[in-house]
């Protein structure tokens, strides 16, 4: 995979009939983790760890910071984390894929100087079974 613009790392949200780019963000990460389990015992080689094959708990968290634009996606976001709704969410990853699934917002915060402009920081967690379509 060649170098990639980090403006085309993309989050969108569904809307109910596609999903929708969530607008004015400047930076996104997404990170996958898994949870193992460690099933070490008295007679394991060499007393080194052992972990169960395919055990364990996998999740996925995204995070983006940016402008607050009020934009139909920022007042789509804002219901869905005060409905405390889980909703289907896009990760558009350049010439590497898209990844889709449930997510929940689990932080959204705005901040803003008196010199500047209003700014958002939002965080959401897999909630669900994740796909991922190559480019």
């Amino acid at each position: 995979m060649a170098a990639q613009k980090g403006k085309d790392l993309l989050v969108k949200i569904a809307d109910g009939a596609s999903f929708v780019t969530v607008a004015g963000l400047r930076a996104r990460r997404l990170s996958f983790n898994a949870e193992t389990v460690d099933i070490t015992h008295a007679e394991s080689a060499g007393r080194w760890r052992e972990l169960l094959d395919g055990a364990g708990i996998k999740r996925a968290a995204v995070a983006g910071r940016g402008l607050f634009k009020d934009a139909s996606s920022d007042a789509l976001m804002r219901q869905t984390f005060f409905d405390g709704a889980v909703k289907s969410f896009q990760i558009v990853i350049p010439d590497f894929g898209t990844v889709q699934g449930l997510f929940q917002i689990t932080s959204l915060e705005f901040a803003g100087e008196h010199d500047g402009e209003v700014t958002t920081e939002l965080a959401l967690e897999s909630a669900g079974e994740l796909t991922f379509t190559g480019a």
